[in-house]
């Protein structure tokens, strides 16, 4: 089954790059779950598609629960696997569509960790301005909290991307969707600042057509801005367990206590359905909860 399988794995993620438009870090996330899956069913020595049944894909899922996997990542392995089965049908290669049945399982919906507007401007002071790395991390830090844009789509800022003189830069979502999101006065500034002073005297002689990079003058990655959040957040004192991410969440949360429109936070999010941004909505009931707990004399 493994040789059938591989040679429908790889039509399948050429489809989603193709066809769909998805990002590289989506088509793998499909592309480990639908290995785990060749897997199982190698284990099961099912050797042709057409084997493949309800009860096997259930068996599957069974499996993933076993091994602990939390209910989330079940979920998003059945959906994985939903596509990929569409995929078959729709090239004729099966017949019948083995996951039909099957019923999203239920996961708690988890509200996001949010930082509040003191803790922001702590995690902001963190970074030395007197240091060239210092005003690098300052200006990552303004520019994410400025826009609420995914870690992926600021490491993968070029100097193009930004339009100084109205204000704004242009992300690459999902699937290369293109946005232009306004980033704010102190944002632009600090982004000026680490254009003429820090970026220079980090590359030295060499050249680069990233806006953000190392002190090697290397392209900085997802990984290395994380671990620069996690250093700001222990020197600012900050006890909350935070990721680039968080950022994202609290742009998004403190626009719409100040009344932002949903409509226009899905957009500057880059949410394909609003259902998605709706989360937001959720925090906001949650933290007046918990006012009205704290300084309601009935309460």
């Amino acid at each position: 089954m493994k040789d059938f399988m591989d040679q429908f794995i790889d039509s399948f993620l050429t489809y989603l790059i193709v066809v769909k438009g998805l990002s590289k870090n989506t088509v793998e996330s499909y592309q480990r779950d639908i290995q785990k899956l060749s897997l199982f069913f190698e284990k099961k020595g099912i050797s042709n598609i057409e084997q493949v049944e309800y009860k096997h894909i259930l068996d599957f899922l069974s499996d993933l629960k076993e091994k602990d996997l939390g209910a989330r990542s079940v979920v998003r392995a059945l959906v994985s696997i939903r596509q990929f089965f569409k995929y078959l049908l729709i090239e004729n290669i099966i017949k019948n569509d083995p996951t039909f049945l099957i019923r999203t399982p239920k996961t708690k919906r988890t509200l996001p960790q949010v930082l509040s507007i003191e803790e922001v401007e702590m995690l902001l002071a963190s970074p030395d301005e007197t240091t060239l790395k210092g005003l690098r991390d300052k200006a990552m830090i303004e520019i994410l909290y400025a826009t609420g844009i995914r870690v992926s789509e600021l490491v993968g800022l070029g100097l193009n991307d930004v339009n100084f003189e109205l204000a704004y830069i242009v992300a690459y979502g999902k699937g290369s969707k293109e946005r232009m999101v306004p980033i704010g006065e102190k944002a632009k500034n600090k982004l000026r600042e680490y254009l003429d002073t820090g970026r220079p005297n980090l590359l030295k002689s060499r050249t680069s057509v990233n806006l953000f990079i190392t002190r090697l003058g290397k392209k900085m990655t997802r990984q290395g801005f994380w671990k620069i959040i996690k250093n700001h957040t222990i020197r600012s004192g900050i006890t909350k367990k935070i990721s680039p991410h968080t950022l994202r969440h609290s742009f998004a949360t403190h626009l719409l206590e100040r009344g932002a429109d949903l409509r226009a936070i899905q957009i500057m999010l880059g949410h394909s359905d609003i259902s998605t941004t709706q989360i937001y909505t959720h925090i906001d009931r949650e933290r007046l909860k918990e006012v009205h707990k704290k300084y309601h004399p009935r309460s």
